[in-house]
């Protein structure tokens, strides 16, 4: 009873809120859209999330919720399946790669129309990567591994590389890089197109606000059609709001992004009870802690060692995500080729103990450690507060943990400055590949020793380096098999030698479903299949 009066007044919120921008929605989608409206009839879903988008232009979204709308509306080149094998989109096969490895090329799929009805080619394939090139703020994606791009011929894509990347079609599948017409975007060649979108996906966007966006099939699509007649993909900040619209049947489904996790809990004991339906995507963002290795006292190698010995990663995850989150010592997903499951060490208060003894503390001195969380998200302060406790348990005459909350985007700003000696953070690559988790935490463009003083390294806080690694790291880039698999593996050991993050846990996305809907379905990246949900009612 207590927890019902609880969600009373949100649970109102929510479906007041949820009638407004849907009503609004359907005004702008009957301006564009003909007679069209939302009725169960027409197989239409509500997809529900806490992610607010500011813009549906590929070259201006890096938010999880704006690349979970792209991956319906656009296609890749390259799509990455459910069990992580490359599958052939808009191109007809692998990409070819050159002898030197410095030119591949890509066949493209032919009799492709966009949502506008222009045809899709090799030339308007060019003009969306020069264009991404140019204005995308996630241009490094390419531009540090692209020269140039060309066509040479009406169905052939080439591109030049500044050097070998054995990547390249776990690259072109990032959503980012899904064509564009250029008759619709002539006139934003060079500046943002924030609330339209003309690609080729299976669905077209009929309206679009931050909160609201109304998906329709596109009639003209070249692959299978969705097995719905549309989605509306709504937002709201309140988290017990949108667990209660789930619950109380306001919404078909329900995905986990910044849910709490209490409440994603709840929802999983209910899918385990066959009240709902659940699906679980593949395990692609890390929690780690990055640790600054050039001021004291974290610039001592055996302090930093002994933090890693100290990290109870077993008891947090059960105590602070439940078991929704598997520990993690391994800065690689294990789903991708590379990683190393046991690469950092796991608890061991004694040997930790022992290394702060050496760096003379446990004799009536205590290590003051410096723990920063990001304010807004739960589970931060949550891991904190426990990982205090864990540590005044365990080794309280040795080390105090001294948290201290700030807001995320304050936090993101002042981490390239060292302001935080140790903070906890979260990564996603833009696509499942271990380049792209290991450079965008261990890159560096300029060292001194193992001090990094630009580059990726200082802009993640850590300001770590080590003579040699900005190599192994250009050259695992170009391997690929058994042996970029070994590279990769002792990069990741010399790393956690060294110490300057600490994983903590692997977050999986999860989504929640109606009964009358099909189990959620999610890609290789991480995002869910939209297209793929049906009603039970709904063709098959």
């Amino acid at each position: 009873m207590v927890q019902a009066r609880r969600l009373n007044r949100p649970l109102s919120l929510f479906a007041s809120t949820l009638i407004l921008v849907l009503a609004c929605g359907l005004a702008g989608c009957q301006r564009q859209a003909g007679k069209q409206s939302l009725s169960a009839s027409n197989n239409q879903l509500v997809v529900a999330s806490k992610n607010r988008i500011d813009t549906v232009d590929p070259a201006g979204a890096y938010t999880f919720g704006a690349m979970q709308l792209l991956s319906a509306i656009g296609d890749p080149l390259y799509a990455i399946a459910p069990g992580g094998q490359i599958q052939p989109k808009l191109a007809l096969a692998l990409p070819q790669v050159s002898a030197d490895g410095l030119t591949v090329r890509v066949a493209l799929r032919q009799g492709v129309r966009f949502h506008d009805g222009t045809p899709f080619n090799a030339a308007a394939m060019v003009f969306t990567l020069q264009r991404f090139l140019a204005i995308g703020k996630l241009s490094y994606l390419l531009g540090d591994r692209v020269q140039s791009v060309g066509a040479i011929g009406p169905y052939t894509l080439e591109l030049r590389l500044k050097r070998p990347f054995a990547a390249m079609a776990p690259l072109l599948s990032a959503v980012n890089l899904t064509p564009l017409s250029p008759t619709a975007y002539r006139n934003h060649a060079n500046r943002f197109l924030n609330d339209r979108f003309v690609g080729t996906g299976p669905y077209r966007l009929a309206f679009f606000s931050d909160q609201q966006q109304r998906l329709e099939p596109f009639a003209g699509y070249w692959g299978k059609r969705p097995a719905n007649g549309g989605i509306n993909l709504v937002a709201l900040s309140n988290s017990t709001a949108l667990f209660g619209a789930l619950t109380s049947g306001e919404v078909d489904v329900l995905l986990s992004t910044s849910l709490e996790i209490d409440q994603q809990a709840a929802l999983h004991r209910s899918a385990l009870q066959h009240k709902l339906r659940e699906g679980q995507g593949p395990a692609l963002e890390i929690g780690y802690l990055s640790l600054l290795t050039d001021q004291s006292p974290l610039q001592s190698p055996g302090l930093r060692r002994a933090i890693a010995l100290s990290l109870d990663r077993r008891t947090i995850s059960q105590r602070v995500t439940l078991g929704l989150r598997a520990p993690l010592r391994d800065l690689v997903p294990p789903s991708l080729v590379g990683s190393d499951p046991q690469a950092w060490p796991s608890y061991n208060p004694k040997a930790a103990r022992a290394l702060y003894r050496q760096a003379g503390y446990c004799q009536g001195k205590r290590l003051s450690l410096p723990l920063t969380f990001r304010s807004n998200v739960p589970s931060d302060r949550l891991f904190a507060l426990t990982w205090q406790a864990q540590l005044r348990q365990d080794l309280g005459d040795c080390v105090s943990l001294e948290v201290t909350g700030m807001e995320a985007t304050t936090a993101y700003r002042q981490l390239g400055d060292g302001a935080f000696p140790m903070i906890l953070l979260d990564w996603m690559g833009d696509f499942p590949d271990p380049d792209n988790y290991l450079v965008p935490l261990l890159g560096c463009d300029q060292a001194q020793g193992n001090r990094c003083l630009k580059g990726a390294s200082a802009a993640s806080g850590s300001f770590w380096s080590q003579p040699g690694l900005e190599q192994a790291l250009q050259r695992s880039a170009s391997l690929s098999g058994p042996r970029r698999a070994a590279l990769l593996r002792r990069i990741q050991r010399q790393t956690a030698a060294a110490t300057p993050y600490l994983p903590v846990w692997l977050v999986a996305p999860r989504a929640w479903a109606q009964r009358r809907v099909s189990q959620p379905r999610f890609d290789g990246s991480g995002r869910l299949l939209l297209q793929d949900l049906r009603t039970s009612g709904a063709p098959r």
